[in-house]
């Protein structure tokens, strides 16, 4: 499946509905930073929170470094914008740990 020109992939898709069951709405690829190009997986525009899957797509140890780096630099200005970020890996996402940390944890805000 592919939004904005980007492929959708099963963790992203299996969070959203997770997120849908526990009663959160969410939109792909919500694009938080205009001159950087950064976007969220997913935003829950209500609580200005951005969910991240974290894949394998880039398994080379140059490209991973680089690909990490990145991303705490995205989460960085994130927050430095007023919004949080949650992150977990796909595994998490796929076997359900993610939405058991997010229902232990965080639900209802």
């Amino acid at each position: 499946m592919k939004i904005k020109g980007k492929i959708i992939t099963p963790a992203q898709l299996t969070l959203q509905i997770h997120l849908r069951e526990l009663g959160i709405e969410t939109v792909f690829e919500y694009q938080f930073l205009q001159d950087r190009k950064f976007t969220f997986d997913l935003y829950d525009e209500a609580t200005r929170v951005g969910y991240e899957a974290d894949g394998g797509q880039h398994t080379g140890g140059h490209m991973r470094r680089m690909k990490i780096e990145q991303q705490y630099e995205k989460d960085r200005l994130a927050q430095l914008f007023g919004f949080r970020v949650f992150r977990f890996t796909n595994r998490q996402i796929l076997c359900g740990e993610a939405k058991k940390w997010l229902q232990e944890h965080l639900y209802p805000f």
